[in-house]
This record gives structure tokens, C-alpha cells and sequence, in this order.
């Protein structure tokens, strides 16, 4: 008999960002767009079974692959931890999935994410996709989010492990 699959929550957030649906939907699959708001390094291969990969920090990875690419409106991914030995990750890699679905606003584009996750991992993740989507709108509206303090504080707590 499997084991049972632990609870899990849906994690939804919503950003509006003054660039069109095509500029934005760039970010969720051109490598050096994603690495501007969201990691240090991505492997990107934006096609349904196409590997999605980013390096967060040095030796640390976000892992999956795309289910959906349907430009310039729509893209799902899995996601999970590529890090931790097997039996102490709380999220394997693509165990958990990503909906992002960009609609038109007049020259703006709202962008929705659902990102289904453990429930012990909401937290995290809320905090997580405040964080990034914030850095997404300023990259894709042209600008530059700057260091990422996220980052940099995981960086801190590896090296102090």
C-alpha cells in the first residue's frame, strides 16, 4: 500500500506589472531573464517535459520541468528541492507544481501564480512568492532588483551550518 501523501494548500499570489504578456512571459523561460529576479544560474528548456532547473545559491537548486508552455499566456512547471538527501526533503524535486497565468491589462500584465505545496510549506512559499514577484515586476518593467537579500541570508545559514 503507498504511503499516505501529506496535506497540501495552495499557495496563490497575483502581481500587476507595467510590460506586456510576451515581455513577461519571457521570465518564466529564457534563463538569463529568470536568473534577473529569481536565482543565481537556470537551466531552462521551456517545452512540455523540458527540464526547469535554477541554482538558488552555490550548490543549491530548484528542480522540475515544464508541463504546460503556451506563450505568451500560460506555463506550468514542478517544482521541488534538488538539495536534500531523499529522505530528509520536504519537497523532492518536481513534487509540487506551478500555474502561472499572464493576463492583459491594458499595457500592463497581471500575473497570477497557484503553486500547490505541503501544507507545513505555505509559509515559506507565501513569503517566497512575495518576495520574487516583487524582483519579477521590477526586472521586467526594465529595471534592476538589486542583490537578493533572500539569497544572500540562505548563503549566511549554509555557510554557518
Amino acid at each position: 500500500m503507498p504511503a499516505p501523501q501529506a496535506e497540501t494548500s495552495l499557495v496563490e499570489r497575483e502581481i500587476r506589472i507595467e510590460a506586456d504578456s510576451e515581455t513577461v512571459f519571457g521570465f518564466f523561460t529564457d534563463p538569463q531573464k529568470m536568473v534577473r529576479w529569481l536565482g543565481i544560474g537556470a537551466t531552462l528548456d521551456p517545452r512540455p517535459g523540458g527540464t526547469f532547473r535554477i541554482n538558488t545559491i552555490t550548490d543549491y537548486t530548484l528542480e522540475g520541468e515544464y508541463l504546460t508552455v503556451e506563450p505568451p499566456r500560460h506555463v506550468v512547471f514542478t517544482w521541488g528541492f534538488g538539495q536534500f538527501p531523499d529522505e530528509q526533503n520536504p519537497l523532492p524535486p518536481g513534487s509540487s507544481t506551478v500555474e502561472v497565468t499572464l493576463v492583459p491589462d491594458g499595457d500592463a500584465t497581471v500575473v497570477r501564480v497557484s503553486h500547490r505545496v505541503p501544507t507545513e510549506l505555505v509559509e515559506f512559499h507565501t513569503m517566497g512568492w512575495e518576495h520574487y514577484l516583487g524582483r519579477l515586476g521590477v526586472a521586467a518593467e526594465g529595471g534592476d532588483p538589486g542583490p537578493d537579500p533572500f539569497a544572500d541570508a540562505l548563503e549566511q545559514m549554509v555557510a554557518d551550518e
